[in-house]
């Protein structure tokens, strides 16, 4: 039985890939072992998103040869797509796959036999315009489930519709189906992912389905606990969705609303499909059904031609916006956007001092956010996460909470009561009595 590992950089809808290709092994009768087991194989799933991603790859590799001098490595995900060629120089690398070609690895690569060629098949990202099915199992307390790929949109600063290609999705049906194998596992918890999740619905460049038509479809859905909507853009988050969530059996009141940037100069410059007042009025409106919903924003810093009085613009907005945490990026050229292009460079060190400056803004953020909820009884999903003899977990709107360790407790639901934050900026949690959830 042959041994191969996985490896994977990026964000969910990378995971939940990256699961399902190792699923795919195994049945073919593969053992899918740790990236340290001496694997005859690996598969590095890689991000363009990612800073340095060229620097991750090559370290990846090169640890990957010392622990299996002659095991075969193939690269794929959105890096093998945007450079073939430059990753098939790397030593070591075997082959690379296309965003079209990574789920037919088995097939291509029959056998994985090495050659001195570095085999390349990456055909040109029109060709990427079959959905694959995807979902995370086995890999922790919570399952990424894959309902959407690629984009339409034309932000100034993203290689992601190069690298995916064109919107595309799942049906309602398939998805269904996904998550019903998925509570079959006993998984508690679902996140949605997609690149741009909310625009789930267009087939062969049709729109077939409304996101909203696919949430209600999975609140149906008996064995999930809690279903979590990982990204979706403003103006994408409709009334109708923010309402839906509000009231839903499984939707859990939490949302990560990219923004990017407070100035709207800036949101024209980088070609985002919103202005400031519209998420100004998407919080509004989550606050207004939800209070105590946690809100994320990704925001990104040292765009092209961002200005001191541009990012104190971001940073007020940011500041005076009942938000609950940051994701904060550094700006990074990418090559093939236009970006670069549209103005003058902002020196990397302002970048690097605007990112601290952000990243202590979402520190105050999220401890306010977490003071306005103690003393307060919630229900927390904990998962297989341990440190210093405390086990962690997360309640519905997402507040990471310590705990005693106790094994009886991974993949449970529990009745906490939310007492104080502790150094590590955990919310320590009195218990409760175990939880029964019916739906």
């Amino acid at each position: 039985m042959r041994k191969v590992a996985f490896y994977t950089l990026g964000c969910k809808l990378n995971f939940s890939e990256t699961s399902t290709i190792s699923r795919m092994f195994e049945e073919k009768g593969y053992k899918k072992v740790e990236f340290t087991d001496t694997p005859d194989i690996f598969i590095i799933n890689t991000c363009s998103v990612t800073e340095n991603a060229d620097k991750k790859c090559r370290k990846i590799v090169r640890e990957a040869r010392k622990i299996s001098p002659d095991a075969y490595i193939t690269i794929i995900g959105c890096y093998a797509q945007l450079k073939p060629k430059e990753i098939s120089e790397i030593p070591g690398v075997d082959a690379v796959l296309g965003a079209a070609e990574k789920f037919r690895l088995l097939e291509l690569l029959d056998g994985f036999v090495r050659t001195e060629e570095t085999k390349v098949l990456a055909s040109e990202i029109e060709g990427a315009t079959t959905f694959n099915n995807a979902f995370s199992i086995n890999d922790r307390t919570r399952t990424f489930l894959k309902i959407q790929d690629g984009c339409d949109y034309s932000c100034t600063f993203c290689t992601i519709p190069l690298a995916r290609g064109n919107s595309r999705s799942d049906t309602i049906t398939n998805i269904i189906q996904s998550a019903e194998e998925i509570a079959a596992t006993g998984v508690k918890e679902i996140v949605l992912t997609g690149v741009n999740t909310g625009d789930f619905g267009i087939r062969n460049g049709k729109r077939e389905d409304k996101f909203i038509d696919l949430i209600r479809e999975l609140d149906n859905v008996q064995g999930i606990d809690r279903i979590r909507i990982s990204s979706i853009e403003p103006n994408l988050l409709h009334d109708e969705v923010i309402e839906f969530v509000a009231q839903s059996k499984r939707f859990v009141p939490h949302f990560h609303i990219p923004l990017q940037s407070g100035s709207d100069k800036i949101l024209k410059m980088m070609r985002r499909r919103y202005l400031s007042d519209l998420y100004v009025s998407r919080v509004e409106k989550i606050r207004s059904v939800m209070p105590h919903c946690c809100i994320g924003v990704d925001v990104i810093v040292g765009f092209p031609g961002e200005t001191d009085e541009d990012f104190l613009e971001t940073y007020r907005f940011l500041n005076e916006l009942d938000i609950s945490y940051l994701h904060v990026f550094t700006y990074s050229e990418r090559a093939n956007t236009p970006a670069p292009d549209l103005a003058e460079p902002v020196p990397m060190k302002v970048r690097h001092e605007r990112s601290r400056m952000l990243r202590t803004l979402s520190e105050k953020k999220r401890r306010k956010f977490y003071e306005e909820n103690l003393n307060k009884t919630e229900i927390v999903l904990f998962e297989e996460d341990i440190e210093n003899g405390m086990m962690h977990g997360f309640t519905n709107n997402y507040i990471r909470v310590a705990a005693k360790y106790d094994p009886v407790l991974i993949n449970e639901l529990k009745k906490v009561k939310l007492i104080s934050i502790n150094t590590s900026g955990y919310v320590e949690v009195e218990d409760a009595e175990q939880v029964v959830l019916t739906h």
